[in-house]
């Protein structure tokens, strides 16, 4: 018998049930957490890199953490949505090999959630702006976090429970999930969560090698074979996925990123950046806050 043990959890931003107008028009939306819509009236539509989804009534739609896409409404859009961090003991999102906008029919049990999830957690609607320039910032999130904190443990549990029931829906859909990803040597799984505990440090792979009593070689194959990259290339990726975060929350200027992330020097991270993301820095920072109203 194969045991399996729960790798996530999450903490949520908001829960809410709005409606929208042709105001809701943001392109280049790039954020560190995970975007679920029921749509119930109206239509709109949500871009990626490489296509156009329809919102329309009667679907569930995701939107994996780091992602860029535009969201837009040509008249109005009734939705409820609900917006939560991932975090995993092993450092690999569920959606880390298919960061696209998913899409998949609602059923009756989808609104029953939401309307839970509503009533369990309430006031924690977004009630500033729309706009994710204005209310995707770190003092927002450090609100929100408080208010995690003082959920009983019944809501906490419930509110988790429901995240996963929704995430389960679009699982299915990622085609790219790996057989395996589930079942991860401890040691490997110390690992990542080394690495992501100090992204700021120098990191060598010789270095993470030692720490789990492994010859570099062997541990290099054994972390691409669970993870799919070698241990220099994840770094970077995480590095990258950090840097993006502090562009998303921060007003820190390039530099001050480049230190917090781990580069040894501006070049390196922005060639490396620009490797990933396919813009440089300053391209991605520009991007990440012109809105079209």
């Amino acid at each position: 018998m194969i045991k399996r043990v729960l790798q996530y959890t999450f903490s949520l931003l908001n829960i809410d049930y709005v409606q929208l107008t042709a105001k809701w028009n943001y392109r280049n939306v790039l954020s560190p957490y995970y975007r679920i819509y029921y749509i119930d009236d109206g239509e709109g539509e949500i871009s990626d890199f490489n296509q156009t989804v329809k919102l329309e009534p009667g679907y569930l739609y995701i939107i994996p953490s780091f992602t860029m896409c535009n969201l837009s409404c040509k008249d109005k859009l009734s939705q409820y949505f609900v917006q939560f961090f991932e975090q995993s003991s092993h450092g690999i999102s569920m959606f880390s090999n298919n960061r696209s906008v998913l899409k998949i029919q609602a059923t009756d049990i989808d609104i029953q959630l939401f309307n839970r999830l509503l009533q369990i957690n309430p006031g924690r609607g977004i009630n500033r702006s729309d706009d994710p320039k204005i209310y995707e910032k770190n003092i927002y999130y450090d609100e929100y976090q408080e208010l995690n904190n003082s959920q009983s443990q019944g809501v906490y549990i419930e509110t988790q429970g429901i995240l996963m029931q929704f995430l389960s829906r679009f699982l299915n859909l990622n085609k790219n999930e790996k057989p395996n990803e589930h079942v991860i040597p401890i040691k490997i799984i110390e690992s990542l969560n080394y690495i992501l505990a100090n992204l700021q440090l120098d990191l060598s792979v010789t270095q993470l090698a030692s720490m789990v009593y492994q010859n570099v070689d062997h541990f290099s194959r054994q972390f691409k074979q669970y993870t799919g990259m070698r241990p220099i290339a994840y770094i970077n990726e995480k590095r990258i996925e950090r840097a993006q975060y502090l562009m998303a929350t921060s007003r820190m200027i390039l530099s001050d990123i480049c230190d917090q992330t781990g580069f040894d020097n501006l070049s390196y991270f922005s060639n490396t950046f620009k490797k990933i993301t396919g813009m440089s820095p300053s391209e991605y920072k520009k991007q990440l806050h012109f809105t079209k109203c």
